[in-house]
């Protein structure tokens, strides 16, 4: 259960994320306990044990029983730049209010890559990066960030100054700028949220956001089901029919841990024509990570 001193002192706390940015917690409706009365039904305050509770909640969690975790809700205020919010946006499960440019003045604050923080292109991943520039590069990369913000921004407040409305005027702000919105979600969806943007492979600038809102307030608030979920989502493993297949071969054959040669040869045999497979890929990696195949 929350203790009402420890759900104070998270309320309005700004967690800083990035440069300028961060997270904080507005108000939170329910506790590891809500969970499980909503799953009881019938549930009788103190008629349980707190290692039932525990039991049960990651019995639900594990099972995949939602509704439960649809009873507790979070209402958060994040600012964030605005290319991360449109990724953030797409989780379409949550009521949004956002900071409106066209009745306020833009937020005069945006997100600054440092020189060693510019990241290269994936061959192999057309969505995600791979590797960082040099520092040299780096510091090229990031004064000319700076030195494009500083005129984007004066571009903007001149328009303003002139009376150009400001519904018109923020139109060639960066997407580095920052906005503010507030975020209300229940517990399920959040931690659908955070399960895909903690996960290794999401953006890194997402990926900071999730940790904070993860490690500093769900966690807190919601101890026995963070444990669970860590347990059954952000650190579990999911194996298609494919993947057990492959493992069953592997294992028949008695080379554990198996080399990049044996697992092609075990491979599924729609993948075996294909030059390239990213879902052989992603088995590949699975196996790498049992110690089923050998990390090389």
């Amino acid at each position: 259960m929350q203790n009402i001193d420890q759900v104070s002192a998270l309320r309005w706390k700004k967690i800083p994320v990035l440069d300028k940015g961060f997270v904080c917690l507005v108000d939170v409706m329910g506790d590891d306990s809500a969970i499980v009365q909503a799953a009881r039904v019938s549930y009788g305050h103190g008629t349980k044990k707190t290692s039932d509770d525990r039991t049960l909640l990651r019995y639900l969690l594990r099972h995949q029983h939602t509704t439960p975790f649809e009873m507790a809700e979070l209402k958060l205020l994040v600012r964030v730049p605005m290319d991360c919010w449109r990724q953030w946006i797409r989780h379409r499960t949550a009521s949004i209010n956002e900071y409106s440019t066209r009745y306020s003045i833009a937020i005069d604050a945006a997100y600054e890559t440092t020189p060693t923080n510019w990241r290269k292109q994936s061959e192999t991943n057309r969505q995600g990066s791979n590797g960082y520039f040099d520092e040299k590069i780096g510091n090229e990369l990031t004064n000319d960030e700076i030195n494009f913000h500083s005129q984007a921004r004066n571009l903007y407040e001149n328009r303003i100054a002139k009376g150009v409305a400001r519904e018109q005027a923020r139109k060639d702000l960066p997407l580095s700028t920052y906005t503010e919105a507030y975020w209300k979600i229940d517990l399920h969806n959040l931690l659908r949220f955070l399960s895909l943007r903690m996960e290794s492979s999401a953006q890194f600038e997402i990926m900071q956001y999730a940790n904070a809102i993860g490690e500093h307030i769900v966690q807190p608030l919601f101890p026995y089901c963070w444990e669970a979920f860590i347990d059954y989502q952000l650190e579990s493993i999911r194996l298609s029919k494919l993947d057990k297949n492959v493992i069953i071969r592997l294992t028949q054959t008695g080379n554990i841990p198996a080399t990049r040669e044996q697992f092609l040869n075990a491979q599924d045999p729609s993948w075996q024509k294909l030059e390239r497979c990213r879902e052989r890929e992603e088995c590949c990696e699975k196996l790498q990570k049992l110690n089923i195949v050998q990390n090389k």
